[in-house]
C-alpha cells in the first residue's frame, strides 16, 4: 500500500478530485448519513485520513463530533496535524500513524473511503477490515467507498474519459491507466460482501455509484 510521501502527500488533495468521478458527492452523501445517525456526540474513525480533509469537513457539521485520524503515511498526517492546529481542531482529533491494532478506544462509526483497493486480496484486505471491526463499538456503521471491478466492458475506458473532463492531463491518464491495470486490486460486489461477512459486518447496502467507484454502508454485528 502506498504511503504517499513528499510531493505525493503535498499534492494529493488537488490530484484526487481529477481521478475519482463524483469525489465531492460521495463525501457529501457520507456526511449527510452521519448527520442523521449521530445528531449529538460521536467518535468517528477515519481510515486512511490522509491530509485530514474529511476530518475538517465533518468537523464543521457537528462541533460535538471527535475523530480518530488513521493513516500509514507520516507525511500525510503531518499535513493533517498542521491543518487541525491552524483550524483549532487538535483537541477533537486523535492521530493514529500506523495500523489500528494499538487503539484502545472504540469508535461509534468508521469511514474507509478509497483505501481498500490499494490492498491485495491475499489476506491484506481482510486484515484491515478485521482491524476496523475491532475498533468499532457493537452495531456501529461502516461507510466504505472503493474502486470496484468494472461491470461492463467499457466502464474503465469511460472512467478515464470522464477524468479528462475533470482536468486529468494526458500524462495523468496514461499513469492512471497503468495503475488501474497493475497497481490496484478491486473486488466485485459479491467478493466484497463475502469479505465484510467474514470480518463481522452485516449485509452492505449501496449508497453511491459512479462508473468504477461504489459506496456501501454496513454495520458491525453485535
Amino acid at each position: 500500500m502506498p504511503e504517499f510521501k513528499g510531493e505525493q502527500a503535498t499534492h494529493y488533495n488537488e490530484r484526487i478530485t481529477r481521478l475519482v468521478p463524483g469525489y465531492e458527492l460521495l463525501h457529501g452523501l457520507t456526511a449527510a448519513q452521519l448527520k442523521v445517525l449521530f445528531p449529538d456526540e460521536a467518535t468517528i474513525l477515519i481510515v486512511g485520513a490522509g491530509t485530514g480533509k474529511e476530518v475538517i469537513e465533518l468537523a464543521k457539521l457537528n462541533s460535538n463530533w471527535s475523530f480518530i485520524a488513521q493513516d500509514i503515511s507520516a507525511d500525510m498526517l503531518a499535513i493533517a496535524d498542521q491543518s487541525f492546529t491552524n483550524m483549532g481542531l487538535s483537541h477533537r482529533v486523535k492521530i493514529q500513524c500506523g495500523e489500528l491494532t494499538s487503539l484502545t478506544e472504540r469508535a461509534d462509526c468508521a469511514l474507509c473511503l478509497l483505501v481498500l483497493h490499494f490492498l491485495e486480496d491475499n489476506g491484506e484486505k481482510k486484515t484491515l477490515l478485521n482491524q476496523i471491526n475491532s475498533a468499532l463499538k457493537p452495531n456501529a456503521p461502516l461507510f466504505l467507498v472503493d474502486l470496484m471491478k468494472p461491470e461492463t466492458q467499457f466502464e474503465r475506458e469511460a472512467q478515464l474519459v470522464f477524468c479528462r473532463t475533470l482536468g486529468l492531463t494526458e500524462i495523468g491518464q496514461t499513469r492512471m491507466r497503468h495503475n488501474l491495470e497493475h497497481e490496484f486490486y478491486p473486488l466485485d460486489r459479491m467478493r466484497l460482501s463475502e469479505l465484510l461477512d467474514e470480518c463481522g459486518f452485516n449485509v452492505p447496502h449501496p449508497f453511491f455509484k459512479a462508473l468504477g467507484f461504489t459506496g456501501v454502508s454496513c454495520n458491525k454485528r453485535t
